[in-house]
């Protein structure tokens, strides 16, 4: 039986795979070779207690290889370090944003609370990032908001095209 982290892993790419509806408690215990028991040991709470422990995971891993760099290195090594991380991690746009893909189906309202925090965390240390570059607030912030589009967007693009060349495009403008 795999243990909590594990099992946390393999959930986000079943939730990935399925849609949170969609990966149902038989398909869980099936492709996770854990037990009902065990499930329910590790997350009581059920479906919605793995889904906001996928959540948190993702968020600790975005805090510390993303949200944490662009609060406190340079700006300039912070952005690229950013692109870098997010290339891999969503596999050039492969790799569907759980958060993102949260947001936007029918778990939303449930979820709301952890989607927005990431999404509000992740605009404020880049916005916080190009402050520190010379960039006025008003501009930082909304420049912020056009880089995270234009993540989430080349990550939908690269998605529904298949074309890695789709999201590396997307981010081209923003990257150092």
């Amino acid at each position: 039986m795999p243990d909590k982290p594990d099992l946390i892993r393999q959930l986000a790419e079943l939730f990935r795979t399925y849609g949170y509806e969609g990966a149902s408690i038989g398909i869980i215990v099936d492709k996770t070779g854990a037990g009902r028991s065990s499930l329910y040991h590790f997350f009581p709470g059920g479906k919605a207690d793995m889904a906001r422990a996928v959540l948190a995971d993702i968020d600790q891993w975005f805090e510390a290889h993303i949200f944490t760099p662009l609060r406190h290195d340079p700006p300039e090594t912070a952005i690229a370090h950013m692109f870098h991380a997010v290339t891999r991690y969503f596999h050039d746009g492969q790799r569907i944003c759980l958060v993102g893909a949260f947001a936007l189906d029918q778990t939303r309202d449930q979820f709301a609370a952890q989607v927005r925090g990431y999404f509000r965390d992740w605009q404020a240390a880049l916005a916080q990032c190009l402050e520190r570059g010379g960039l006025s607030p008003e501009t930082a912030q909304a420049r912020a908001i056009q880089m995270l589009a234009a993540i989430q967007g080349g990550i939908v693009l690269a998605r529904a095209t298949g074309d890695n060349a789709a999201f590396t495009a997307a981010i081209a403008p923003f990257t150092p």
